[in-house]
């Protein structure tokens, strides 16, 4: 379990990173996020082939695992619209309500009891996130568009949970980028349509940064994100990547001076999702206590 707990913070501070390249990169989000999951795709596919990792005879269980990869795919589109629309510091926080959407959808998709502790927990993010709203009316485009990535990625985690038990984890991420990357090829001509004036190629710049997105914010940060599912419960998970703030606004502040736009209610409501995130730990080290007491 430590050594889980380890990778889960790993993978915390590599996804700090990826607001971070969503801004260094010029291509809008359609197209960011095609090359993204093409890239690791084919990334994936040189791993599975070097290695000779086998993967799934049926073409059912294939196309089961790749159309998860659609919920990864929209949360992306929708969390680097949030960037463009707003400031990475403002995207990340809103991403923290994957824990609020991940205690509501998890009892419905899985038909359990809701936890009312967790509720309450991500009713606390709710709080932050509401401060955060009200900062500035010119980002409210960017927040929405966040909220809605940040429902995507409880889904993405709530079903991937079902996946890691049963399958090697680089096969359910190749399968997963390879959905997103056929998913958003087959609805890119609507997309350019609707939006003619989007830059499609990117330059050598834009394709060092997207590998180096592809290679260690995709692959890596994801295959140890479904490794990290087979020990710790999908809303522990996701209550953790709330700490992913606290890294991308650093980096933020650092590269791009973005502390410069930030006023006080953003950092009261930072700090209420901060404080979701140290009492859910604290509840969690206590009931696992509780287990174990019980159990001896």
């Amino acid at each position: 379990m430590k050594k889980s707990y380890l990778i889960l913070h790993f993978t915390v501070l590599l996804a700090g990173f990826t607001g971070i390249f969503g801004k260094l990169i010029s291509l809008s989000e359609g197209p960011l996020v095609f090359y993204r999951v093409l890239f690791s795709a084919i990334i994936l596919f040189i791993i599975l082939t070097f290695f000779k990792i086998e993967k799934p005879d049926s073409y059912r269980e294939r196309f089961g695992i790749a159309k998860t990869g659609i919920f990864i795919t929209v949360h992306w589109i929708f969390f680097y619209a949030s960037i463009r629309y707003s400031n990475i510091s403002v995207g990340v926080v809103c991403y923290c309500l994957t824990s609020f959407f991940t205690a509501i959808f998890d009892p419905l998709i899985n038909r359990k009891r809701f936890d009312f502790l967790q509720l309450l927990l991500s009713l606390l993010t709710v709080v932050g996130i509401s401060f955060i709203f009200h900062f500035d009316s010119s980002y409210q485009l960017g927040i929405i568009f966040g909220i809605i990535s940040s429902a995507f990625a409880a889904l993405y985690t709530i079903y991937n949970e079902r996946l890691v038990s049963g399958y090697d984890s680089k096969v359910i991420n190749y399968y997963q980028m390879l959905g997103g990357a056929v998913g958003l090829g087959i609805v890119s001509p609507l997309y350019l349509y609707f939006f003619p004036e989007q830059k499609v190629l990117p330059d050598p710049m834009d394709l060092f940064y997207l590998l180096l997105l592809a290679l260690f914010c995709t692959v890596l940060l994801y295959v140890s994100f479904a490794e990290v599912l087979k020990k710790i419960p999908a809303f522990t998970v996701n209550l953790s990547f709330n700490l992913e703030p606290i890294y991308a606004i650093i980096l933020a502040f650092i590269f791009f001076g973005e502390g410069k736009q930030l006023n006080s209610s953003f950092y009261v409501g930072l700090f209420c999702v901060i404080g979701s995130v140290i009492l859910q730990s604290v509840f969690t080290i206590r009931r696992k206590s509780r287990v174990g007491e019980l159990t001896n």
